[in-house]
């Protein structure tokens, strides 16, 4: 989380590259949800994507971000002539001491729960959500190219090898390995909430809805956009710490850990060779993706 904090951080671009999310994933949400729907409170908002969507569903929506340059970007992208129902607070999931006890009818939480503390976390929703309440938290984690596996064990190389000039000694603990874990580390305590469920999905490399379980998030991207995304990564941006000097090719310099990677990806995918022009060949991606929900006892 502290690399998204950061003023050197680019959000606007993470607000651009990021994938959003489908109308299927906020309907088996809303469908779930027995609750009022007055309140909506969105952890760890970001840029404000799932405050704005769930506008229209909820009487108020608050989306909450511990970084300031997050608030920021959410703000100026949520105009309120369009969204007077909507506000942003800088804040922490753990604690959020402008709700009152039992007042919110719905939790939510894309691409942010692996960061919480359990513990103090799973108090503090005890305490805010009202009986009958939903607790929903959702993650995706690294891509896959569904018509390239060999392009696609590339990037795990390059996003997990242990090497230092590699992404993986920059990832965030425990944070990522939750992410890739599906937040099944993510445990709400049975005696306070029931009706637990997981939906959850891993891509395959044999074509597009290969793999297994239900999907929400796929897209048709661009190998240029692709790598950009990358580069939204904190992981990313700690390796860029480290590697100051590295500059990528698109800005004049010799390149950086992204560039490097795309040139194996090219090296061991034949499908992608001998093309001039690689960067703006569109590829098929799909996410794993893992929804948690509960509702409060």
């Amino acid at each position: 989380m502290a690399q998204f904090a950061k003023s050197s951080f680019p959000h606007a671009a993470y607000a651009a590259l990021r994938p959003s999310y489908p109308r299927s994933l906020y309907d088996t949400v809303l469908n779930y949800h027995h609750s009022p729907r007055n309140i909506c409170i969105d952890l760890g908002s970001g840029h404000g994507l799932i405050a704005r969507s769930l506008a229209t569903c909820f009487s108020q929506v608050i989306g909450t971000d511990p970084s300031c340059g997050m608030v920021q970007q959410a703000r100026s992208s949520t105009p309120n002539a369009e969204y007077p129902n909507v506000s942003y607070q800088e804040a922490v999931a753990e604690s959020m001491p402008f709700l009152n006890d039992q007042s919110v009818d719905m939790i939510v939480s894309g691409q942010a729960a692996h960061w919480f503390d359990p513990a103090p976390f799973f108090h503090e929703m005890k305490r805010v959500v009202r009986k009958g309440g939903t607790l929903a938290l959702w993650c995706y984690k690294d891509h896959v190219f569904v018509d390239s596996p060999n392009a696609t064990q590339v990037l795990n190389d390059y996003a997990y090898g242990d090497d230092e000039n590699l992404l993986g000694p920059y990832w965030q603990q425990p944070g990522r390995s939750r992410v890739q874990n599906l937040l099944r580390d993510l445990q709400p305590p049975e005696t306070e909430w029931e009706d637990i469920q997981r939906v959850e999905y891993e891509p395959g490399t044999h074509g597009p809805r290969s793999g297994e379980g239900t999907m929400f998030l796929s897209k048709k991207m661009s190998l240029g956009d692709c790598m950009n995304y990358i580069r939204t990564w904190s992981s990313f941006h700690g390796w860029l710490e480290k590697h100051p000097e590295s500059i990528r090719r698109e800005d004049g310099g010799n390149g950086d850990v992204i560039d490097e990677m795309l040139d194996e990806m090219v090296k061991f995918e034949p499908k992608w060779q001998g093309d001039p022009e690689i960067k703006g060949k569109e590829v098929d991606i799909e996410w794993g993706t893992g929804l948690l929900l509960a509702r409060r006892r």
